[in-house]
């Protein structure tokens, strides 16, 4: 009964276009910006990971999510919080301190509705329905993404600050229409004291799972990271491609192998389980890239490289939902709080292998970057199958419940 009363999975995939839209005009459409006003490129890098770090650590406030109203209501408010703040970051291209902070909060709002969203969504979809939820959240990201990456930067260019933040605004609210489909379980009254010392509690209880312990090792090392995604649009001088072209890949080339990259999850799916698929997501994906080594550096090559990275990008992505939704379980009641959780866990490796592809990048230029990103994927692929199948043999420890 509660399965009809459902939309279609894909628009319930479609409600995470907020999420996109915000992250594609941080880390894409706002870098631009600064650019176009000449500021240096070390200070644009400082200010985009200012704005993009409360992935890691807005999930300190997840408890709230769980606790006095429905998750849809925290979805609706910090989606709407987010707009105003992102619109309003575009009023403050000259002034980057304050665009620091106000960047970084309505990207901590974002990460928290996203949340919100994941955590509602496990409550009401059923086991069979999670791999393809995964899928279409994952392409409402990258479809957001993209859009937000050509759409953000076209009206900063062509409007005045004023009607840029206002388009912009209602561009990321327009989604939230979705949410007033979806069936929302009703608020949970504890107090929010209460909730967070719950959430230390489920946290304890979390890492002394091994289904969980094993989907923070896999989140948490460099499996399938393919950090490389945010690194080869530098990469157009070195395979002699135009900006043109480098800004045509990045927008409409980058959404249509990420769209069928996520799809491809589903299918998959039913071959293997969800951690081995990450895995081996990880291995074709290290082993790809290691093949582009013997390629020449013209301009079809760096095509390929850039859909293909993406391409698989993006199915280990709707993987990783997959694994979080598995870990949450059905009516979890910190199901917000173990999603953000779990999604800052895969956020690590992103940055970390940032700076390790920029060594390699700095040290023995595009052949460095590429070599070093597979080799160090595929270490960490080999490692966790590894030590998967090693916990595979041994029996399950029974954790019995607090008190």
């Amino acid at each position: 009964m509660r399965a009809r009363r459902l939309p279609p999975i894909w628009i319930l995939g479609m409600a995470g276009l907020s999420f996109g839209f915000v992250g594609g005009y941080v880390a894409f459409a706002l870098p631009q910006a600064l650019a176009a006003r000449h500021v240096p490129e070390p200070t644009i890098a400082t200010a985009s990971a200012i704005a993009l770090s409360p992935s890691f650590y807005s999930f300190l406030l997840s408890p709230i999510l769980d606790v006095w109203w429905s998750r849809r209501t925290y979805a609706v408010v910090l989606w709407a919080l987010a707009a105003v703040l992102t619109a309003a970051s575009t009023l403050l291209l000259d002034h980057f301190q304050a665009l620091e902070i106000v960047a970084a909060l309505g990207y901590a709002a974002n990460q928290l509705a996203y949340a919100a969203l994941g955590g509602w969504l496990s409550t009401i979809c059923g086991r069979n329905q999670e791999n393809s939820l995964s899928a279409w959240l994952t392409v409402s990201n990258i479809a957001g993404f993209g859009v937000f990456a050509i759409a953000g930067g076209e009206l900063l260019r062509s409007l005045s600050a004023g009607p840029a933040a206002a388009l912009i605004a209602l561009l990321i609210l327009a989604p939230l229409g979705i949410l007033a489909w979806i069936p929302a379980p009703g608020p949970d009254r504890r107090l929010v004291g209460e909730s967070f010392r719950q959430f230390l509690s489920d946290l304890w209880t979390l890492i002394r799972r091994r289904e969980v312990l094993i989907a923070i090792a896999l989140f948490a090392a460099p499996c399938a990271t393919f950090s490389l995604t945010n690194m080869v649009g530098g990469f157009g001088a070195d395979f002699s491609v135009s900006p043109r072209v480098v800004g045509l890949l990045g927008g409409a080339g980058v959404t249509v192998a990420g769209v069928f990259g996520s799809l491809m999850l589903p299918p998959l799916a039913r071959r293997m389980p969800l951690r081995i698929l990450y895995l081996t997501i990880g291995i074709g994906g290290s082993i790809f890239t290691m093949l582009m080594l013997l390629l020449p550096h013209v301009p079809s090559t760096f095509a390929l490289l850039v859909l293909g990275e993406n391409t698989v990008q993006a199915c280990a992505i709707a993987c990783s939902l997959g694994i979080t939704f598995e870990a949450i379980g059905e009516q979890n009641p910190l199901a917000a709080t173990n999603y953000a959780v779990l999604n800052a866990a895969y956020n690590v490796p992103i940055t970390y292998m940032l700076l390790v592809d920029g060594a390699g990048y700095e040290h023995w230029g595009v052949a460095g970057a590429l070599a070093v990103d597979s080799v160090v994927g595929l270490i960490a692929c080999l490692a966790l199958g590894l030590l998967i199948a090693l916990l595979a043999q041994r029996p399950v420890p029974r954790v019995l419940p607090a008190d």
